[in-house]
């Protein structure tokens, strides 16, 4: 069946290309388990490729991990952030890559500086293959070869040629640059119908209708002044056009002096001109262009045999892209590690994750604070009920942790200050909240998909990120859910399942389920403000902060003052009673503002005062005036 359908695709575009596909490479066929599976959700809600809020290509772990030098390197790393690696010796293999690398620092460096003279390589092998391919492709490709000696060189100095084999076909490909150096002339256009393509020397033939063609140019000029001295009109010129071809022009006013002895025919008559042939202008004429078309035919001639002989080498070009995009995309890997201090991971078979410190990738490369660190360990335990206000880290908690997983199954280092993990076969996850509105689905409906999918889909060595599940629906519809699907992962899947929630009541599941274990991220409340720690710190949390958090967002204050009062009446009543939190039965608390006039006032300049226009002096003497006049 697999060979069938590959016989149809090929039939199809030998059909439409009418052309031998002499660059199509072996057939590889595609096995999803070879794979980390990552599917389109997991995918957007991780941010590999694009932000879930604006779609950007920034921000993402893309665009951290790309210091590529080619854009061979930039595709492969795209592919490999898609599809991770499951083979613990082909990770282990870029494991060693990126050590080498760091040992290696200014071979390394140097590395990066050569790759970034390599251009395209498969698009250029595809435009040649298809008969397309300007001069400049050729030139590109004849810059991209002559950095192949030092590429080879650097890759040896690092200790790379157990994991990169530039010896394969390496004279062959020095061979092709060698034919490239000597027949493309280093200014050669775009279009082939200029000229200029070809290097003096390369043809024989070639040279003596450049020559010829240069004599004639030669002659050309001895025209002029020889005309210009026989008529006495030192403003006299020889011009060409398309149309009429060589033409002697003189001015109206001088045309007076032309005589009929001079052998001069009048060709064309312009508003302040006037133009003339004679007879052996029209005979030189004729020999300059035929040289001429001769020349541009022989070029293009040549330049289509050089074409060619690159077209024989397409298989030795693309195994050398290839090598080429791993080496650029493991030298991009092993300088993020070395800027970011990433380390390198181990490999267990356990079904252990105990990560030390770990980081969130994107996150402590683009916010100015301190990114704060955390920690995960899982050994027997199934699930990790997170709790903890909104704005605590729940989710970046959790996505850090699938992210340090992706990077290490893709031969990364990774954001901690260590890491043991197992090598997982899928990841799904359940984070943020969109309507489908074009398919007419709602968030919640959305979320049932997508829980489903990995209910449905995941395995004991699956990774499921699940971010308060439930809450699209009514309170007690959503707990039921959340402690229905937490049961069901914990009991009949097994799998490594991070589970944040706001309904604590679920963390008493700890007591009945013997591999469920409670965590929280930590937040402090002062004065009514609430202060995020960022830490997450092992048992539940009974309290989650919405009304401060609506407070931070500066919900007008009357809103936040009558949702404290009714929800310090649903705790005391432990249910919701219509009279008890009746608009009736709530007198709203007086408000007044404690501040003195001077202190309003002395606020007010603060609010007014441009930090960024003031000396260290101005503002230490402002501060100074201002805490006097509260002193007094």
């Amino acid at each position: 069946e697999e060979v069938k359908n590959y016989s149809c695709l090929l039939n199809y575009i030998m059909r439409t290309q009418k052309r031998t596909l002499v660059h199509l490479q072996k057939v590889i066929k595609y096995d999803i388990d070879g794979f980390l599976k990552i599917d389109l959700s997991s995918r957007r809600n991780l941010e590999l490729l694009e932000t879930l809020r604006f779609q950007n290509k920034k921000n993402t772990l893309l665009s951290l991990l790309d210091k590529c030098s080619t854009a061979l390197g930039s595709r492969f790393l795209k592919k490999s952030i898609l599809f991770p690696l499951v083979n613990a010796k082909d990770i282990t293999r870029r494991y060693d890559i990126i050590d080498k690398m760091k040992k290696s620092f200014i071979e390394t460096s140097d590395l990066r500086q050569i790759l970034n003279d390599v251009y395209d390589l498969e698009r250029l092998v595809g435009r040649i293959s298809y008969e397309n391919a300007n001069p400049k492709d050729l030139l590109q490709l004849k810059k991209s070869l002559s950095r192949l000696p030092k590429i080879k060189k650097l890759n040896k100095l690092i200790g790379l040629e157990a994991y990169f084999d530039f010896d394969k076909n390496y004279d062959v490909l020095l061979s092709l640059h060698n034919t490239l150096e000597k027949s493309m002339s280093d200014d050669a256009p775009f279009t082939l119908k200029e000229g200029g393509i070809i290097k003096e020397g390369y043809d024989k033939d070639l040279d003596d209708l450049r020559l010829i063609n240069q004599n004639s140019k030669d002659f050309l000029l001895k025209l002029e002044d020889q005309e210009r001295r026989k008529t006495g009109i030192k403003q006299l010129k020889v011009g060409f056009n398309k149309v009429f071809g060589y033409y002697i022009e003189v001015s109206k006013l001088n045309s007076s002096l032309i005589k009929d002895d001079y052998g001069y025919i009048r060709k064309q008559t312009l508003s302040n001109a006037e133009r003339y042939i004679t007879q052996e202008l029209k005979e030189k004429e004729t020999m300059i262009l035929r040289a001429e078309e001769k020349m541009l035919d022989l070029e293009y001639q040549l330049f289509c045999d050089i074409r060619s002989k690159c077209k024989d080498h397409t298989y030795s070009l693309q195994e050398l892209a290839k090598t080429i995009a791993e080496l650029d995309m493991m030298q991009s890997l092993a300088k993020i590690a070395n800027e970011n201090k990433y380390v390198r991971p181990q490999l267990n078979e356990d079904g252990v994750i105990s990560i030390k410190q770990g980081r969130h990738p994107v996150l402590e490369a683009t916010r100015k604070e301190t990114f704060i660190p955390n920690d995960i360990h899982m050994d027997q335990e199934v699930v990790l009920l997170i709790t903890g206000p909104n704005m605590s880290g729940k989710s970046t908690y959790m996505r850090q942790v699938a992210l340090i997983i992706i990077m290490a199954q893709m031969g990364s280092f990774v954001p901690a200050k260590s890491a043991n993990l197992p090598i997982f076969d899928q990841i799904f996850t359940r984070i943020g909240a969109a309507d489908d509105i074009v398919s007419g689905q709602s968030t919640f409906m959305v979320e049932m998909i997508e829980v489903n999918n990995a209910l449905l889909y995941a395995t004991s060595k699956s990774l499921v990120l699940f971010d308060e599940i439930g809450r699209g629906t009514a309170t007690y519809d959503g707990m039921a859910l959340a402690q229905a699907i937490i049961e069901h992962v914990h009991t009949n899947i097994a799998c490594k399942t991070l589970f944040s929630t706001h309904y604590h009541e679920l963390t008493v599941l700890e007591k009945d389920l013997k591999h469920l274990r409670n965590v929280h991220v930590s937040a402090e409340e002062q004065k009514g403000d609430i202060i995020f720690l960022h830490k997450v710190k092992d048992g539940a949390i009974d309290k989650s902060y919405g009304v401060n958090v609506a407070k931070l967002a500066n919900i007008p204050l009357p809103i936040v003052l009558r949702a404290t009062d009714i929800l310090h009446k649903l705790q005391d009543n432990k249910s919701y009673h219509n009279q008890i939190l009746s608009p009736y039965n709530y007198v709203a608390p007086l408000v007044y503002d404690s501040k003195t006039d001077q202190e309003a006032d002395i606020l007010k300049q603060l609010k007014k005062i441009n930090i960024y226009e003031l000396s260290p002096l101005e503002a230490l003497n402002l501060l100074s005036e201002l805490q006097g006049k509260l002193k007094k």
